[in-house]
């Protein structure tokens, strides 16, 4: 092998190996996290991992990374090469995973507390309407969808806009842009990193809030396993090829259906709101 041949492969490699890297290292830290919450509070996140709660985490996810997905392919092309590709692939990941363990962190202490369990599963059903029309959205951009599925798709997206509306001041605060535009200038390691980190931590905090109703029936800490491993597959496949892999994710037909399994876990959240309070 020349060095030219050995060069092309540390550089491919090098990332790849690194995403599966990073995700067990925030599996553990997940791990022992939750040992101290545990210590903390009066009921135990339980640490055994059931796979059928991982792949519920790792379904939802991928549900939900068209965000990701686009965010991370257009700061990739806005990026190029792969020291930078590694900034990108480690802040993306840490951003996503402190996000989760906020959210977490916070169903985990007021979890006991009714109104507080009530107020948080409320803010994340509503969290899951926005997602629903952002999926609607995505499935209207797209050309293969029946002009009979484009018409009631459309009625759903009306119709969540119109709720949506009504909390726009706050969830433009809350859910961040994902365009990205390269500087004209070199950008730094630590830069790219922090720049990467910002909106999949945000986005971390809004998609895992949505999940909060799901709570009550799955174990959370393979469930969070399940998130993370989302987030390493997705970077791995935007990484060998970041144009068919937003393709996919951005299929019409799997944005709508996303986007009507969000909608039947805000209905449930908001029933569940209505039970802790009534």
């Amino acid at each position: 092998m020349n060095r030219k041949s050995e060069s092309v492969l540390i550089t491919q490699a090098v990332p790849l190996i690194l995403t599966g890297i990073i995700f067990i290292g925030l599996a553990i830290f997940l791990r022992y996290f939750i040992v101290l919450l545990n210590s903390v509070t009066h009921v135990d996140i339980s640490l055994k991992i059931r796979l059928t709660d991982v792949l519920v985490g790792l379904t939802i996810y991928i549900k939900t990374a068209v965000d990701f997905a686009i965010y991370m392919g257009n700061l990739m092309h806005a990026y190029p090469g792969w020291k930078n590709r590694i900034a990108i692939e480690v802040g993306t990941a840490v951003g996503n995973a402190l996000g989760t363990i906020i959210v977490l962190s916070i169903w985990n202490f007021f979890r006991d507390v009714e109104v507080l369990l009530a107020l948080m599963i409320f803010v994340a059903s509503l969290v899951l309407f926005r997602l629903a029309q952002d999926g609607f959205a995505h499935a209207l951009s797209g050309t293969t969808l029946h002009a009979s599925l484009r018409k009631v798709i459309k009625l759903c997206e009306t119709a969540l806009g119109k709720i949506n509306r009504i909390f726009a001041p706050v969830f433009s605060k809350l859910i961040p842009s994902l365009n990205v535009k390269a500087q004209t200038k070199k950008i730094g390691f630590i830069s790219l990193f922090m720049f990467a980190f910002t909106v999949p931590f945000i986005l971390g905090l809004d998609d895992f809030a949505g999940y909060v109703p799901l709570f009550k029936i799955v174990n959370v800490f393979g469930f969070a396993i399940g998130v993370f491993a989302g987030h390493m597959i997705l970077n791995i496949f935007l990484f060998i090829s970041p144009k068919t892999t937003i393709n996919v994710v951005k299929n019409a037909y799997i944005s709508a259906v996303g986007a009507l399994v969000f909608i039947g876990l805000a209905i449930w959240g908001i029933s569940e709101t209505i039970h802790l309070l009534f």
